[in-house]
């Protein structure tokens, strides 16, 4: 009976290890609740997160609020440290891992970060929230909080 509680403990241990990251998934922006001090927020835009071995793989499609199309894919590792850009203007990018609800990525160019964003996702693992301040992909100055809805 001792070994049979015990299985079950190492069970339940190695299920919580691979539970899916609380990111993963597609995103869609919510124009309504996204506010902007400078710059403007995606006419469109949608996020799909996903799970590669121990790295996030995240990219971007959409449409800026100027028409252009938006298109960005990297991949990070889960728990944080140096990325690898598979397509964005951005030449490295990085990630940190706050919480199990919170991450910062970091995107550099010429050896130097250029723009930076805080994800923040809900308690009810709905909504996520990120904030991004510096020279997005098309090169203008933004500081603005854009809210996306878990589809």
């Amino acid at each position: 009976m001792r070994y049979v509680k015990l299985v079950f403990m190492f069970l339940a241990v190695a299920a919580a290890l691979v539970a899916a990251d609380p990111f993963v998934g597609t995103w869609k922006v919510n124009p309504a609740k996204s506010k902007f001090k400078t710059g403007v927020a995606p006419k469109e835009q949608t996020v799909t997160i996903s799970e590669s071995e121990a790295n996030l793989d995240i990219a971007v499609k959409g449409t800026a609020a100027d028409g252009t199309p938006i298109s960005t894919h990297y991949t990070v590792p889960a728990g944080g440290g140096n990325g690898k850009v598979v397509e964005s203007p951005y030449e490295a990018v990085s990630g940190k891992r706050m919480s199990a609800n919170e991450r910062e990525t970091s995107y550099s160019k010429g050896g130097k970060v250029v723009y930076t964003t805080h994800a923040q996702l809900s308690k009810d693992g709905k909504t996520l929230t990120v904030h991004s301040k510096g020279a997005n992909p098309a090169g203008q100055m933004v500081d603005g909080t854009v809210t996306y809805d878990k589809q």
